[in-house]
């Protein structure tokens, strides 16, 4: 059997957080009544002009540094022309042969392999508006509130080798999306938007094969599993002898299935062709400058600095800078109980837990950093047990109480009494002298069982280092 390779590329679209539009003054607000926020520019009436908005180009430069790539001297706007009820104008404005960065990239990291992909580019442009279907009669309403809100699309190098690779690839580029402050990267409101080119070719082969492109992928899952699907689909398809088709797909995530939506005959030509009414557009190289010094600490370089500087392992540093929230979180625990991994731990455990349980962002959590390092420090002195700890954070998500004063109104704090200790283990011993007899024979892992009996004895107060400690001396001196 041929073993195939898959070839992934993908093109994502990312809106930009400005609060008016690429080429008016229009609000660019979510969730505004349809068709408020137009104005004769986005709706292309006759005789109106683009005015290009200075933030959107300083946010792509942002981003275009945050990838490594190069910003040329010179790019211009193009027109790139197709009909279709929710493009008033005929055309979209967007960026052909001269975008405003290329050549860049961003490092993965998946089942612990470091991966570097490529970009191809990234370009500014204009989205489109947005096409309402009546379910219950033929025919479709236009909103147009979203024509002209800002676009980059980033369109990546054919690297990728698998869905586990785009699904990381894609977190990669919304937190640094997120990370730099230019986008929030919603892909269910549709501002991070992703369409999949997959292609197979033999193991070992360097030319590429017949490529796919599958859209409606709106979520990091549905992006997965389309990829997967796609590669199975394919992989059955020249396994029988027959011959990939290159069209367009649409992902149906109710039925895990993805649908042919046109052929290659049927694609559209664009006829591109320079926007006359905008003139080419040349970025100082003192602008670049400027915007490289304002970016903050990005998502790779704080992922090494938390590997080498708090020596967490790599997994670890990833999870914790998956946000820049999360990570400036962590490093505000780290102020106040300096023990990195204990904190990431409990971080990357409990804490996360808890907000996926309640579907909150970090932002959003019950304990603040300061709140957790303060349960830390009771845990980390002994006044309370791991046990116990795990249950004071419960108590401080629900009731927003701290560590110190849920402690001291439930009476948990542990017991480190040795002669109190030593009263119950003889206790749980006297109860079991089958059980011991079995330990003092040979079996080593009862051990276990009566660390917890006495455990359960002093109500989880008791302290399990102390405990080990009494019952090594009763049962082994």
């Amino acid at each position: 059997m041929t073993a195939f390779e898959p070839v992934i590329g993908l093109e994502v679209h990312a809106q930009l957080k400005t609060q008016t539009k690429i080429f008016c003054g229009c609000s660019t607000q979510f969730g505004a009544p349809p068709n408020t926020h137009t104005c004769p520019v986005c709706l292309g009436m006759p005789g109106s002009l683009p005015v290009l908005n200075k933030k959107v180009v300083e946010y792509s430069l942002r981003m275009a540094l945050a990838t490594h790539c190069t910003v040329p001297g010179q790019n211009r706007f193009a027109r790139k022309n197709y009909f279709y009820p929710d493009l008033p104008k005929g055309y979209q404005i967007s960026q052909f042969e001269l975008p405003i960065a290329v050549k860049g990239y961003v490092d993965i990291l998946v089942n612990g392999q470091a991966r570097r992909i490529g970009l191809t580019r990234i370009h500014m442009e204009e989205d489109a508006g947005k096409l309402i279907h009546d379910p219950k009669r033929p025919i479709s309403l236009v909103d147009l509130n979203r024509t002209g809100v800002p676009l980059i699309e980033i369109v990546s190098e054919p690297d990728m080798r698998s869905a586990e690779e785009a699904g990381a690839y894609l977190r990669i580029l919304r937190a640094i999306i997120r990370w730099i402050d230019i986008g929030d990267g919603n892909m269910e409101e549709g501002s991070f938007r992703c369409d999949a080119n997959v292609s197979l070719r033999p193991k070992g082969s360097s030319a590429f094969g017949t490529r796919t492109e599958t859209k409606n992928l709106n979520s990091f899952k549905h992006v997965e599993k389309a990829i997967q699907y796609e590669i199975a689909r394919q992989t059955e398809i020249l396994l029988d002898g027959g011959t990939v088709v290159q069209e367009t797909r649409l992902w149906d995530a109710d039925k895990g299935q993805s649908f042919s939506m046109r052929s290659k005959e049927e694609a559209h030509d664009y006829r591109y062709f320079p926007d006359p009414d905008l003139v080419p557009l040349v970025i100082d190289p003192a602008w670049i400058e400027a915007v490289r010094q304002s970016l903050p600490e990005l998502p790779d370089q704080r992922r090494a600095r938390f590997v080498t500087d708090y020596q967490l392992p790599e997994y670890d540093a990833g999870v914790l800078t998956s946000s820049r929230e999360l990570a400036d979180y962590f490093e505000t625990c780290l102020r106040s109980f300096n023990q990195p991994k204990v904190a990431s731990n409990w971080v990357m455990g409990p804490l996360l837990g808890l907000l996926n349980a309640q579907d909150r962002a970090i932002e959003q959590s019950p304990v603040s950093a300061d709140g957790l390092a303060a349960l830390l420090k009771l845990l980390d002195q002994g006044t309370i047990s791991g046990k116990i700890a795990k249950t004071v954070f419960d108590e401080m998500a629900a009731t927003g109480k701290t560590a110190e004063a849920i402690v001291k109104e439930k009476g948990l704090v542990q017991v480190s009494d040795s002669s109190a200790l030593e009263a119950a283990v003889d206790q749980v011993l006297a109860k079991l002298p089958g059980e011991v007899s079995r330990f003092k024979a040979g079996e080593a892992k009862l051990m276990g069982f009566f660390v917890g009996q006495v455990m359960k004895a002093t109500k989880g107060k008791g302290n399990p280092k102390m405990v080990n400690e009494i019952l090594e001396k009763k049962l082994k001196g």
